[in-house]
């Protein structure tokens, strides 16, 4: 399915794993790596975190190889695949067990039917240690779940305020 809808770009069709946190091809799901363009979350202007009003003076922005999350801190990245969902399948995304096991822990929100997007990726640092993230390799695997039959209405259908993101994206209302 990822090679006849272009589901994944760049698809990697095998597990890489050589001397890097593993992506591409798992056994029922696909391990996507984490793209350099970072929002690392910051104290600094007392901003309140506010989903209704985000203000973008909540995170440094970082662009390089290896981030570093601070101690009990949060920071906001994209994935370098683009994914494209066919109208019949959903993902559940969860973290790689080599960061979990650091006390790193990534969310993802599903993608419903027809979303398409760079994905934003949720990283957190629940240890009283910095901690480093890995650009280019792999951060958490997803998912798929194809139903049988398809949704009445698709995340497309609706016109999702997340459909077509590129870059790292903040909530919107």
């Amino acid at each position: 399915m990822a090679r006849d809808h272009r589901m994944i770009e760049p698809f990697e069709s095998s597990q890489v794993s050589s001397g890097v946190v593993s992506y591409g091809v798992s056994s029922y799901g696909y391990d996507m790596r984490v793209a350099s363009d970072f929002r690392i979350f910051t104290n600094v202007m007392n901003s309140i975190v506010d989903p209704k009003a985000f203000d973008p003076r909540s995170f440094v922005e970082f662009t390089g190889d290896v981030c570093i999350v601070p101690p009990n801190s949060f920071a906001l990245a994209r994935s370098v695949e683009y994914f494209r969902i066919p109208r019949n399948v959903v993902t559940i995304t969860v973290g790689k067990s080599t960061y979990a096991r650091c006390g790193i822990i990534t969310n993802v929100t599903p993608f419903e039917p027809e979303w398409e997007g760079f994905v934003t990726l949720e990283i957190s640092n629940t240890t009283p240690l910095p901690a480093k993230i890995y650009a280019n390799e792999g951060i958490a695997q997803v998912l798929f779940f194809k139903g049988d039959e398809e949704p009445l209405v698709s995340y497309k259908d609706k016109k999702g305020k997340y459909q077509g993101q590129t870059g790292v994206t903040l909530p919107r209302l």
